[in-house]
């Protein structure tokens, strides 16, 4: 059985089997819907459905609430239609002609600027390129079937190797397995890109730009693309994380701050070390955005990082700073199905 799915107000209409979730559907058929983790933690796919029913499907609370369902909301990577139906939803075109590759990479580089945190620097076959967008990401495919997702760190121009910022997660398969077993000129493989948290380019706005520790990765995409291609756009970059050391590119970042009037660099650490001999920032990344704007109306947020901390954002920037809602880009990194 399938149903038939109509965006609103873009009018495209695609088919969904049963079974069968509104975003895969869309994917499929060329019709590319926003979204980021695919598994109903990060929000970043939320619309409304105008008509006809669905199932919710597993997800997060704090990504789709009880008030949200209420309002005809739902998530659409978790969603599953029970009969035709017509949702309301910002389509993406940017990355519509963006063909999406499975190939083998080589591991070239593996650097570790923090206990906890691996830079991977893949080379891809001779004569091969990843078209992408600056903040897209791949998903490494394991031999067992399973995939790990992490976002593309180098900017779209910077493309002789694809560069992967990766957090040590205890006991997680992957990550594991990069930080005690796997080796330079190693094979694996990915595909991609995948992901709509990319620079939207057709605005002049000021950019606000929230990470919290690898949520790193994509914002360096996003920041070295704009100077790449001589962006006027004001760039102002929160950088949260728990210890000083966790900040480990904190260099770069103060780097671009001294070579560009426009870039200004926040680091903030939530928990400073006795040792440390911090005098920056400290208590939680969102948290200095809302002391340091009293008006989000007039820009854009990219957000990357933790779940609690792009949910937090984006409630309070919305809520408390007139920040639109079209205008809250996010990526939150799961575990649920993905160490990032």
């Amino acid at each position: 059985m399938t149903f038939k799915i109509t965006t609103s107000p873009g009018g495209h209409a695609f088919a969904a089997d049963a079974g069968e979730t509104i975003l895969e559907a869309a994917l499929r058929d060329g019709v590319t819907l926003p979204y980021g983790c695919r598994n109903g933690a990060c929000g970043a796919c939320k619309g409304k459905v105008l008509e006809g029913g669905i199932e919710h499907g597993a997800f997060q609370e704090h990504a789709l609430s009880e008030a949200d369902r209420a309002a005809g909301l739902t998530l659409f990577c978790c969603a599953k239609p029970t009969s035709d139906v017509t949702i309301e939803v910002r389509e993406i075109g940017a990355t519509k002609d963006i063909p999406v590759k499975a190939m083998p990479c080589r591991v070239e580089k593996i650097e570790k600027p923090a206990p906890d945190v691996a830079i991977l620097r893949l080379k891809l076959p001779a004569g091969e390129r990843l078209q992408f967008l600056a903040g897209q990401y791949v998903e490494i495919l394991l031999k067992d079937g399973k995939r790990r997702a992490f976002s593309l760190a180098n900017a779209p121009h910077d493309d002789e190797f694809l560069q992967l910022h990766i957090r040590h997660v205890a006991g997680g398969l992957f990550t594991d397995f990069v930080f005690n077993e796997l080796k330079e000129k190693a094979i694996l493989r990915f595909e991609g890109p995948h992901g709509t948290f990319f620079l939207r380019e057709d605005s002049d706005k000021p950019l606000v730009l929230v990470a919290s520790g690898t949520g790193f990765a994509p914002l360096k995409s996003i920041v070295e693309h704009a100077f790449h291609n001589r962006h006027q756009r004001p760039m102002t970059l929160y950088w949260g994380a728990r210890t000083a050391r966790d900040l480990y590119l904190a260099e770069l970042a103060q780097g671009w701050a001294e070579q560009h009037a426009d870039f200004k660099f926040i680091p903030v650490i939530s928990e400073p070390q006795a040792g440390d001999g911090w005098q920056g920032r400290t208590g939680f990344v969102h948290q200095a955005v809302l002391d340091d704007f009293t008006d989000l109306s007039g820009v854009q947020i990219y957000a990357c990082g933790a779940p609690a901390m792009v949910a937090a954002a984006r409630e309070s920037f919305t809520a408390q700073r007139g920040l639109p809602q079209e205008e809250f880009f996010s990526d939150a990194f799961t575990l649920a199905g993905a160490d990032k």
